[in-house]
């Protein structure tokens, strides 16, 4: 398999910490020391067997930032964009190249940058079967994640009809992406038993994909095998679930489970430590009358002090405090873009 990481995303929900080249995949979130971008790599190597067959594809900003924290990473297996244009581009871009070099039989897998596993050897497993069903079948596998609670903020996938177990994974077609559900209906899925996390992890063949891509999105695959990067200004900004997985005939999912977060936002961090009610103090923290707090400084001579506070975020960095209540973490997006509007702020992104 030729896993490729895609590391192009903003991250902008862990601001202050994460910064225009210093996005989320590039911080240390889980007490690690590596960088999530870095620990994901780990993961992958022993699908490609080494550093040369670990692929990235990523933005042009970020482009020195990825050989940095993965040194070891061929140059010629980075591939920059130069604009964003959602997930869609990047996978047909990157299926031509891989075809290009090693022929359209090659196994692709593509994996977010700055997931959280919690099992590796098991999510090694899921990999194996996955790669098993994708040559197999000429299927585009796609991992559905067991539902610990009715999440809102992630898409679902539903379960078809069954088609056989691989590996030690039964795996079924696809009858259904939706996109993320209220409460209600959230409780109504996992209640089904038959609906799974979309994590946005995907296996194929380099030729069965691009031949699902010709025929949905013709455009988007001419353009880049006739002229690559050079093309970027030109393509529509579309995720590959618009559209590829919700369209084509060809889409299986794999149910798994191996202890996972997408790292969404500050809150993910009560999950990743079991915050359960009592604080997540990720600095020197002196509280009174304080819980359920998440506390976060960058710098180890930091001190955070509260008195009489639940439920809230607080986050150090440089010449920047954000407070901000953990229902309200969402917003930060919305926060950015009034900074984005007074041009003395400028420096904070």
């Amino acid at each position: 398999m030729i896993p490729v990481i895609l590391a192009g995303g903003k991250g902008e929900r862990f601001w202050p910490l994460s910064r225009k080249t210093r996005p989320k995949q590039f911080l240390s979130l889980d007490g690690s020391g590596q960088s999530l971008l870095q620990g994901t790599a780990e993961r992958l190597l022993p699908l490609g067997g080494n550093w040369d067959g670990l692929w990235v594809i990523t933005s042009a900003l970020l482009e020195r930032g990825v050989r940095e924290q993965l040194p070891h990473l061929p140059p010629e297996n980075i591939l920059a964009e130069p604009e964003g244009r959602d997930t869609a581009p990047a996978v047909a871009w990157t299926a031509v190249e891989v075809a290009r070099r090693y022929g359209e039989d090659a196994v692709i897998g593509f994996f977010p940058a700055d997931h959280w596993i919690g099992q590796p050897e098991r999510f090694q497993q899921a990999l194996t079967s996955a790669e098993k069903l994708a040559t197999s079948r000429d299927a585009i596998v796609t991992l559905g994640l067991h539902p610990d609670y009715p999440a809102t903020g992630y898409g679902y996938i539903e379960q078809g009809e069954e088609i056989g177990t691989f590996g030690e994974f039964p795996a079924y077609r696809v009858a259904r992406f939706t996109e993320k559900p209220d409460p209600e209906t959230a409780e109504k899925f996992l209640a089904t038993g038959r609906f799974h996390w979309n994590a946005g992890i995907f296996v194929f063949r380099a030729g069965v994909v691009l031949e699902e891509l010709r025929s949905h999105v013709p455009d988007l695959v001419k353009v880049l095998e006739a002229k690559g990067a050079e093309a970027y200004s030109q393509l529509e900004r579309i995720s590959i679930d618009y559209a590829l997985m919700e369209k084509t005939q060809k889409a299986c999912v794999l149910p798994v489970s191996f202890g996972w977060d997408d790292l969404g936002d500050w809150n993910s961090l009560e999950r990743l430590f079991d915050g359960n009610g009592s604080n997540v103090e990720l600095v020197k923290h002196v509280g009174l009358d304080t819980t359920g707090s998440i506390l976060y400084g960058r710098n180890a001579n930091e001190v955070i002090v509260t008195i009489g506070v639940e439920d809230l975020v607080v986050v150090r960095d440089g010449n920047v405090t954000l407070i901000a209540h953990k229902d309200r973490t969402q917003d930060i997006k919305k926060m950015l873009q009034q900074l984005a509007a007074d041009p003395d702020l400028q420096e904070l992104f």
